[in-house]
């Protein structure tokens, strides 16, 4: 299999060449922000700045109202619900985002494709966010029975290097299995159609298709491997601009103390989203918190550079992006913002 056909199959032709381009010289195409990168933040969101943010399924708004949280001060303009790591390269692209959330690996991905994007806020998560579905029927019951399988993978999502992590944990090489290239919005239908044997999919959604599918002999195939980040991200293009990175400073610390509410208040989450909103029943919400991360937001970001340092590497092995070094991905100037703004238990 031809690795880089994951970037045409995912991302379109003209994205690839442009990533393949940047990637051969070395450095990212896109502008990297120069002077703008490093300017002090405003201590003030000035009068008239907006954002488009990203609210995968209205988690954060439901966060905020539900926990009664002061007005932002700034208009969010848009929230925007998409979570996958490439459709949010896309908008990036498009200059229709200015803040997402996401996994790890999202931003190596824009950086193999040219594109400048800065992190600027990390949660760390201990324990694992996703698990591994089987087809119906499958006799597959340990990460070592991968080999020769057909595994749903997307290059540019954490569910990516979630799979590899488990292959590299289980002693199978990249070759060892089948990769389909896929995004995470079509893992579901791939394992109902058999079109992959296996898929990786997050503990909120593993009860649904178990409910569904058990029966014909679908199952869970758990492992200990951890995606350790969960990160807001911008695009340099927003960086850049005075009011808008103020803005972004000043969004860190209420998307940091939404998720330590959603924590603190399992009973009510559980109900008010994954009941009213996901359609679950009770016991198996009750069944998805009972694994949910304690959130931990650390005021320097030492480990979360190291980890991402592994995973462009990782990547790099199986020969889906070029080596890289991450550093530049990190705008340290929000470095300590979300720390500070949650209780010293949700630093460390």
């Amino acid at each position: 299999m031809h690795r880089r056909l994951f970037l045409t199959s995912l991302l379109g032709a003209s994205a690839a060449v442009a990533g393949l381009d940047g990637c051969a010289k070395g450095v990212a195409t896109a502008d990297t922000g120069g002077a703008a990168a490093t300017r002090p933040l405003a201590a003030k969101v000035p009068a008239g700045t907006s954002l488009k943010i990203t609210s995968y399924q209205g988690v954060e708004q439901l966060q905020f109202r539900l926990g009664k949280f002061p007005p932002l001060p700034f208009t969010v303009s848009d929230w925007v619900n998409i979570g996958a790591g490439p459709d949010v390269i896309n908008a990036f692209r498009a200059r229709s985002l200015d803040v997402a959330n996401n996994a790890g690996i999202p931003p190596i991905q824009a950086q193999f494709q040219g594109l400048a994007a800065k992190i600027v806020a990390i949660e760390l998560t201990r324990r694992p966010n996703y698990l591994f579905a089987t087809r119906p029927g499958s006799d597959i019951r340990t990460a070592a029975d991968f080999k020769g399988k057909r595994l749903a993978f997307s290059q540019g999502q954490a569910q990516g290097v979630v799979l590899l992590r488990a292959l590299k944990k289980a002693g199978l090489a990249y070759d060892d299995a089948e990769l389909v290239p896929l995004t995470s919005n079509q893992f579901l239908t791939a394992l109902q159609s058999g079109q992959v044997d296996v898929a990786p999919l997050a503990n909120s959604q593993a009860p649904a298709y178990l409910k569904q599918y058990a029966a014909k002999g679908a199952r869970t195939v758990a492992t200990d491997v951890v995606d350790l980040l969960n990160l807001l991200w911008a695009p340099q293009a927003a960086l850049n601009d005075p009011a808008k990175a103020a803005a972004i400073a000043a969004y860190i610390p209420r998307w940091a103390q939404g998720q330590v509410w959603q924590y603190e208040h399992p009973d009510r989450w559980n109900e008010e989203f994954y009941v009213k909103t996901q359609n679950l029943t009770l016991p198996q919400a009750k069944s998805i918190t009972a694994l949910a991360n304690k959130p931990l937001f650390p005021p320097r970001w030492d480990e979360a550079i190291r980890w991402e340092q592994e995973t462009a590497d990782l990547l790099a092995e199986g020969g889906f992006v070029r080596k890289t070094d991450v550093s530049g991905l990190f705008d340290h100037r929000f470095e300590a913002i979300a720390a500070r703004a949650v209780p010293e238990e949700y630093r460390r």
